[in-house]
């Protein structure tokens, strides 16, 4: 962006060309001039290492809606494959490493993808592992399960009902979602469980990020395994920018 300091010095300039003969005038050679266009992908400081990635940015951290663009890589090229508009937490989002579980917030930072999950089936052309949904699908929150932020089929006595998310209770959500891997590998309690992208609901999400319902069958059916695909979730700027992570 131009600012008012580089448009004065312009104004400066010619005015001082206007007022001295040229061959007086020495002329400095031009830096190179930055990329102009570069590819989200290729501003990052990490896309995970695969070909496939999914951005979800947001103004800031108070914002509850953004967007969401998957990305394919061929060869050193990235290439914008679709967008949609995007809700994040009721709260806004959250630093990943330091979000606390039941703040409403989507954590910032850069996951894996460990598989999809849906009421309705998997659309044509699906690679990446899905689970179908069913009466007995539960997703543990509980702090004190061992089965703390994983499926489980059927719920285990460790995990309260209170203390777990029934599956099928959201039909329009859990339409079709995928997994994202924040908090999932190694779970730190406290931190968060059942962080997922999946299908808009009637507003902002407790945690997750949503899109439309077709553009989350067209992600799940464009993610492939091979590829290792990512999603990077942060804000336009300042120290949660998604090109930081």
């Amino acid at each position: 962006m131009t600012s008012a300091r580089t448009l004065a010095a312009a104004a400066c300039a010619a005015v001082l060309a206007l007022s001295v003969p040229a061959s007086a005038v020495a002329v400095p050679r031009s830096p190179a001039a930055p990329p102009v266009g570069r590819p989200l992908p290729a501003r990052m400081a990490d896309t995970g290492g695969g070909s496939q990635l999914i951005t979800a940015r947001a103004a800031s951290l108070r914002s509850t809606t953004g967007t969401v663009s998957w990305w394919q890589r061929h060869g050193s090229r990235w290439h914008r494959v679709g967008t949609a508009p995007a809700r994040f937490g009721a709260n806004g989002l959250a630093e990943g490493e330091s979000r606390e579980q039941g703040t409403s917030t989507t954590p910032t930072g850069l996951y894996d993808l460990p598989f999809a999950f849906g009421l309705a089936g998997a659309p044509a052309g699906t690679r990446i592992p899905y689970r179908p949904v069913r009466d007995t699908s539960w997703w543990c929150q509980d702090n004190g399960s061992s089965s703390y932020n994983r499926w489980v089929d059927p719920r285990p006595h460790d995990c309260a009902a209170t203390e777990a998310e029934r599956l099928a209770d959201y039909p329009t959500q859990y339409r079709r979602a995928l997994v994202i891997g924040f908090n999932y590998h190694r779970p730190v309690r406290g931190r968060g469980a059942g962080i997922f992208l999946h299908v808009h609901g009637r507003g902002a999400t407790a945690g997750c990020v949503s899109v439309p319902a077709r553009a989350m069958a067209r992600i799940v059916a464009w993610v492939r395994p091979a590829a290792r695909p990512y999603i990077a979730i942060g804000t336009d700027s300042g120290l949660t920018a998604v090109t930081r992570y």
